[in-house]
């Protein structure tokens, strides 16, 4: 069977992920910028490879001063560290339309093993010829694992920000 590329279509796709702020909310944001393929087997999404890039200076938590923050030295210091990538390692199937994601996720020069959850949500047409296919993937990474350890202390205890950075992407993916 041939190899079928895609590519992810950005008007329909998101990158979202989440932080807890001061123990008790969440603070989300995505990137806004960003590229994704897929290589499969005919269009059989089992086994199929996945490579993303994302530009760190695309970050959006709808403010300002806090991308900003994001973009300096205390985080992702996107001067010297101005893309994520990730590249796929295994895409195993649990049940109908659920998968394990594996790859490797590069961030801050740090490289590091993930694993995601992958929900897929099938193929179709569009109402232009356009054969798509939809993913979406959840998962959780300690931001800490790849040098992001700026916080500050409360003075009611605890700290400014979780380590725990929630993960919730949506992809749809156009044939090539």
């Amino acid at each position: 069977m041939s190899t079928t590329k895609w590519s992810v279509d950005p008007t329909h796709s998101e990158i979202g992920f989440k932080v807890k702020h001061m123990m008790f909310t969440n603070v989300s944001g995505q990137f806004t910028k960003f590229t994704a393929e897929a290589e499969t087997e005919g269009e059989h999404f089992d086994n199929a490879k996945f490579t993303f890039s994302g530009d760190i200076d695309s970050v959006n938590t709808a403010n300002a001063d806090r991308d900003g923050h994001l973009l300096s030295a205390d985080f992702f210091n996107a001067e010297q560290f101005p893309k994520l990538t990730f590249e796929s390692t295994s895409f195993e199937k649990k049940n109908e339309g659920e998968y394990t994601l594996n790859g490797n996720l590069t961030l801050h020069g740090e490289t590091r093993p993930v694993s995601l959850d992958a929900e897929f949500g099938g193929i179709a047409k569009d109402p232009w010829g356009n054969t798509k296919a939809g993913l979406s993937l959840t998962g959780k990474l300690n931001r800490k694992d790849f040098g992001l350890s700026y916080n500050a202390a409360l003075e009611t205890g605890g700290v400014l920000l979780g380590e725990e950075v929630k993960l919730n992407i949506e992809l749809q993916f156009v044939k090539q």
